[in-house]
């Protein structure tokens, strides 16, 4: 098997590193630090004029949904140079995926209204879903879900609270999770359903993370300063928002999860830090009397984190080759969750070794590595086993889809 780029391919990477070098200017960079989140930068993050700008010159090389079809405003190309793009693009904190912004579940699964309407304007940006899925008193057992929605005609009435809501506050649209048929076994009875966030009815309060104050680095993985707690009461929305069947949105929202996992996004999010250290180790020889470029022990270790990052490469090809062929994905997605936050916990606490009490200095402090860059990975990692479903769920969908394990006797 040829794990090689094509020519041309690799001619793409080129153009898009060439791009970076001349558009990604400091002025670009100013406006996007003054409006720093701790998070990759989507145009719909910022509003500024060189930052606008930028976003648009993307745009006007057709790289946003170059793999989506051209009557959804796509490029109809293929998922391979997506990646490349994006890839390129993620290493300098600029996001264009559309994983986790709803387009591959409303491809998969919405009606062809809702791909007419939904998918242009994720594609330029026009419209931007929050995720509704976890709630206060659920934790990692997201079938537990107890946000109601009842059907009342021609509508349906949201009652309920989610929490966690990242982007609420700036999406226009909440791709939310409720129960349709509270008599249904656990996993059945649900429903996904895309609101818009201005209906009467939603509330949006901020949680502040503690990578508020002081305010995480822009590269920082999981450096989110701001989630949100979002509630309902007697919210309307009609029933063409209904995404997939009623009472059968558990399966959308799996299936919507494990697509929204491929590509150089959640790939990256596992594996930056591995760069991170390389970058700086090869770039910093000396911390005073200590050289971490010839420590043994370190060399070793980072080859031995290097060589693990490779397999979440690997697992992300394989997933987007499966997805380009049309073949059946099942549990790819979660095979990805489960390795990749995993290592990149590995990686943030070897890290954390090597740099000694340098890796407690938080952005501001005189003497802090990279504005306190590894302290604040450290600060974060730990989600990402929890974030969009625990490693332990990810574990038993594996051996359920993937190896046809039964599920476990209880009691």
């Amino acid at each position: 098997m040829d794990f090689a780029f094509t020519p041309e391919q690799e001619a793409l990477r080129q153009e898009v590193r060439d791009f970076i070098a001349k558009e990604f200017t400091p002025e670009v960079y100013a406006e996007m630090e003054e409006h720093n989140e701790g998070r990759p930068f989507h145009r719909t993050a910022c509003r500024t004029p060189h930052v606008s700008a930028f976003f648009q010159k993307i745009a006007d090389r057709g790289w946003y949904g170059i793999s989506y079809p051209k009557k959804y405003g796509g490029q109809g190309g293929d998922r391979i140079s997506q990646y490349i793009v994006e890839e390129e693009l993620y290493r300098v904190n600029i996001s264009i995926s559309l994983g986790g912004s709803g387009a591959p579940a409303i491809m998969a699964a919405g009606t062809e209204e809702q791909k007419q309407y939904f998918i242009p304007k994720l594609i330029s940006g026009e419209v931007m879903f929050a995720q509704g899925f976890t709630e206060p008193r659920g934790g990692a057992d997201l079938a537990s879900l107890q946000c109601r929605a009842v059907r009342d005609g021609d509508y349906y009435v949201i009652n309920g609270q989610k929490i966690y809501t990242s982007n609420a506050e700036s999406a226009t649209h909440i791709y939310i999770m409720v129960r349709t048929n509270k008599d249904a076994p656990k996993h059945e009875g649900i429903s996904i359903l895309l609101v818009p966030m201005d209906t009467p009815g939603i509330t949006i309060r901020p949680l502040w993370s503690i990578q508020n104050n002081p305010r995480a680095p822009q590269t920082t993985t999981y450096g989110h300063a701001r989630t949100n707690e979002t509630f309902y009461d007697n919210v309307r929305v009609h029933k063409s928002a209904l995404l997939g069947e009623e009472n059968k949105g558990w399966r959308v929202g799996s299936m919507g999860l494990n697509l929204d996992r491929v590509g150089a996004a959640r790939y990256l999010i596992s594996v930056r830090r591995d760069e991170d250290i390389v970058n700086w180790i090869k770039s910093s020889r000396d911390m005073g009397d200590f050289s971490p470029a010839d420590d043994e022990a370190i060399r070793d270790k980072v080859a031995e984190l290097w060589i693990e990052a490779q397999v979440c490469r690997l697992m992300t090809m394989r997933s987007m080759s499966i997805v380009e062929r049309g073949g059946k994905f099942t549990y790819e997605g979660s095979a990805e969750k489960v390795w990749a936050p995993e290592h990149g916990v590995r990686t943030t606490e070897a890290i954390t070794q090597m740099l000694g009490p340098y890796a407690q200095l938080l952005n501001g402090s005189p003497h802090a590595i990279r504005g306190g860059l590894f302290a604040h990975n450290l600060m974060g990692a730990f989600q990402s086993g929890i974030n969009h479903g625990s490693v332990q769920v990810m574990r038993d969908q594996v051996a359920r889809r993937g190896l046809e394990m039964p599920r476990a006797r209880r009691g």
